[in-house]
């Protein structure tokens, strides 16, 4: 199976099923020096885990992170850095019923259309399981641009109908409730609204927003390589996000040139800064000194206990209730994934820059 690795120069590669012995990754490209424990990895892993509240599956794993290797004396040593959660609570015995179904919504039958087999305990590889290590990786990323003063703010912007209102924004909010928004009347709102979702055997989706502050200006390239393609592709190899935006997103269609451009200015310190930010930090693919803003829509949970019409292997039209413990809403175990893989990609961003100007290829290099 090819495109299990993503990244240039800092590159993660994932591997592991739902419903093997473990998940994990391998982080190629982290400079040495980097102060990194298990407990740094933890406090991302726990941001994902299941059983957090009753609007997640009810499954319940520590999920509990263990390097293998690329860190010797609670430092990073520049070799690779394996990094694995071991599978304890997996119960396939759920999936029975439709090991021969395609489940709607599901990756079941695409996957059997290009591997002629699929494992059904979960999805196998294409669980929502594999974003373990992506988080992984993305605590890592994190904290080397932490390091450099770039910081991630990242949460639930909506869960189905309801919205948070930026008049209302409160950052402190979001760990303060189990569906990560940063405004707490809204959160109350969406928790009301995912109770009948319950009740009706149904799921939800909604959007999650990343803001990232501390950015250079100048990171990313002009054509291929543009910094808001690169998070766009990988913002959406999250397997349920369904639609990407920068900054002002869709809407740019309905505005005028007048309304979209950004002017620019002179700031206190004679830097250039921008007055407004409709192009969420990216201009012509290189981030532009300003926030870079992003956003994930998510599909609602495709595994769900209403009865669904379906078809099987065999090419017979059949009814199915799906089993086992699913999550009435995605978002909010998916807020610190967006995080992660943006993270990683700016990271790779930044080291690629490096050689961008023959004078800091001399200056790294003068002795």
């Amino acid at each position: 199976m090819a495109g299990s690795t993503y990244g240039t120069i800092f590159k993660i590669t994932t591997w592991g099923e739902s419903h093997g012995k473990g998940i994990g990754v391998v982080i190629d490209g982290c400079p040495a020096g980097l102060p990194l424990c298990e407990e740094d990895i933890q406090t991302f892993l726990d941001r994902r885990k299941p059983g957090q509240s009753k609007f997640t599956t009810p499954r319940k794993e520590d999920d509990k992170a263990v390097i293998l290797s690329g860190v010797f004396e609670g430092k990073t040593t520049g070799t690779p850095i394996s990094i694995v959660v071991f599978n304890e609570n997996q119960r396939s015995g759920d999936y029975g019923e439709i090991a021969s179904c395609y489940r709607p919504g599901h990756a079941d039958y695409t996957f059997d259309q290009k591997y002629g087999f699929r494992d059904y305990r979960g999805g196998g590889r294409s669980s929502g399981r594999e974003t373990i290590g992506r988080t992984a990786a993305g605590a890592v990323a994190v904290k080397i641009l932490n390091r450099l003063g770039i910081l991630f703010t990242t949460y639930t912007r909506a869960i189905g109908p309801v919205s948070i209102d930026d008049k209302c924004f409160d950052a402190a909010q979001i760990l303060k409730n189990p569906l990560y928004m940063p405004d707490a009347a809204a959160a109350k709102k969406a928790e009301a609204y995912l109770e009948t979702c319950i009740q009706d055997q149904n799921s939800s989706g909604g959007v999650v927003e990343c803001m990232i502050s501390g950015m250079p200006a100048g990171i990313g390239d002009p054509v291929f390589e543009k910094l808001s393609a690169n998070l766009a592709k990988a913002v959406m190899s999250i397997g349920a996000v369904k639609g990407f935006e920068i900054g002002d997103g869709c809407s740019v269609s309905k505005a005028t040139g007048r309304e979209n451009n950004d002017a620019f200015r002179l700031a206190d310190d004679g830097s250039v800064e921008k007055a407004t930010n409709h192009s969420g930090g990216i201009l012509g693919g290189i981030s532009d000194g300003s926030d870079i803003v992003l956003r994930a829509s998510f599909k609602p949970t495709p595994s769900i206990a209403s009865l669904q019409h379906t078809v099987n292997r065999s090419g017979e039209e059949v009814d199915i209730r799906i089993k086992g413990r699913h999550d009435p809403i995605i978002v909010p175990r998916a807020v610190v994934v967006v995080e992660a893989m943006a993270a990683i990609t700016i990271v790779d961003s930044l080291f690629a820059n490096m050689s961008a100007q023959m004078e800091a290829v001399k200056k790294f290099y003068e002795t």
